[in-house]
């Protein structure tokens, strides 16, 4: 049995960059056929670009911009050339932000995230990421399939209906959050349930602290993490080596100081930025508010690709909680649907290996009934739930924080 997904994944490192930097200029006479691109790019000669350097004087576009710009153009903010029927489905995330995906074999490129993580080809995977309109479920059922494994497309929740699908089908696999992984297991612990089958995972979209880690392999489940966004899919990867997250193939990755396109020196922490190299959906300099740092040298697992120590905080506001991203718009949003309130803080914790928000609202007059309505409308807007404390007009700092995350 291999240890690597392809021969691409163990390239010299300068091979890698080269080949890299040559499909570069194509890519870009693609993202230009798109107006955004045209207007973002205007002057840009593509077959300049075949280095870092010149990577590095083109603009970024900053994730947070999308939504506006999906609002003024939509449904892709100009960025997409391709007509809307030429995709495999269309979806929305938190913003929002739409996001088509392509037709094309492992569109979100997931199958090395697997295969790293010891899923092999007739594995039987029990997916519970959300199939609800966002991406994040066919993200993992496209890659598993794309293996050759065999799908249950679980979802989230129900965990009564879960054990039935894990005692008839036995998958061997799990893809999920590390929240609801632990849920499910202390669940089928408590109610008699046999999941002994699951014995390997890969998890992602939530904190995944070494408390965490250490109660999932005291069970059985050897698991892994990956680094990914509804737009590129998987951007990055634990291996066996449990050296960091090692880069998938197929897109350039910088780290740059948050805020500007600039990168920084190498092993310092910036913003991570993404050119993906799919001519039908490119990303050019896709800055995704999310901080890293480069590690030296190159994984003992054999893969030779950049590594990066994983994902060490936003560099802006914008938060992940149990997998969907919460957006200071959001908070706004609230705000505008109660204007009698002052300012809002998000706080987002972590009670018993979960994620927990607390919304924070100045109010002259607080009360039941408003704590009630609030609490209606952060799920409403934010698609998640959270507790709600109301505390008095001016007692929140005047600093502009409208999302603290103290996980």
């Amino acid at each position: 049995m291999t240890d690597h997904y392809d021969a691409l994944e163990t390239r010299e490192p300068d091979l890698r960059e080269t080949e890299l930097f040559s499909k570069l200029p194509d890519v870009l006479r693609k993202a230009l056929a798109a107006p955004a691109y045209a207007e973002r790019l205007k002057g840009i000669d593509p077959a300049a670009v075949t280095s870092r350097a010149a990577l590095a004087e083109l603009p970024v576009l900053r994730k947070s911009e999308l939504p506006a710009l999906h609002k003024a153009a939509p449904p892709f903010g100009g960025f997409v050339a391709g007509p809307l029927g030429s995709f495999g489905r269309l979806f929305t995330s938190p913003g929002p932000i739409f996001e088509p995906e392509p037709v094309h074999v492992d569109p979100w490129r997931g199958a090395r995230a697997l295969f790293a993580a010891g899923f092999r080809p007739g594995d039987v995977v029990l997916n519970t990421f959300s199939y609800h309109l966002t991406p994040g479920g066919f993200i993992f059922d496209a890659s598993a399939r794309a293996l050759g494994c065999a799908v249950i497309p679980a979802g989230p929740g129900n965990t009564e209906q879960q054990f039935e699908l894990i005692e008839a089908y036995r998958p061997v696999g799990y893809s999920g959050t590390p929240d609801f992984l632990k849920i499910l297991l202390d669940a089928a612990a408590n109610a008699g349930r046999d999941v002994s089958s699951i014995k390997r995972a890969l998890v992602s979209g939530a904190a995944f602290p070494k408390s965490l880690q250490d109660e999932v392999k005291a069970r059985g489940i050897d698991a892994y993490q990956a680094f990914g966004t509804a737009d590129l899919g998987m951007v990055a990867f634990e291996t066996p080596a449990r050296e960091g997250m090692v880069l998938n193939e197929d897109l350039i990755m910088e780290i740059v100081r948050p805020g500007t396109g600039d990168p920084v020196a190498p092993g310092d922490v910036g913003e991570i930025v993404v050119t993906s190299l799919d001519p039908l959906h490119p990303w050019i300099r896709l800055a995704l508010g999310d901080l890293t740092a480069a590690l030296p040298g190159t994984s003992p697992c054999g893969r030779t690709n950049m590594r990066i120590k994983g994902w060490m905080g936003r560099a802006d506001q914008t938060t992940k909680v149990k997998g969907m991203f919460v957006r200071p718009e959001q908070i706004a949003e609230i705000g505008k649907r109660h204007p009698q309130l002052g300012r809002l803080r998000l706080i987002v914790t972590r009670l018993g290996e979960s994620d927990v928000m607390t919304l924070k609202a100045e109010t002259a007059t607080p009360g039941e009934a408003l704590q009630s309505e609030l609490a209606a409308t952060l799920r409403a807007v934010t698609k998640l739930g959270g507790n709600v404390e109301l505390v008095g007009a001016g007692s929140l700092p005047n600093d502009g924080k409208v999302i603290a995350d103290e996980r």
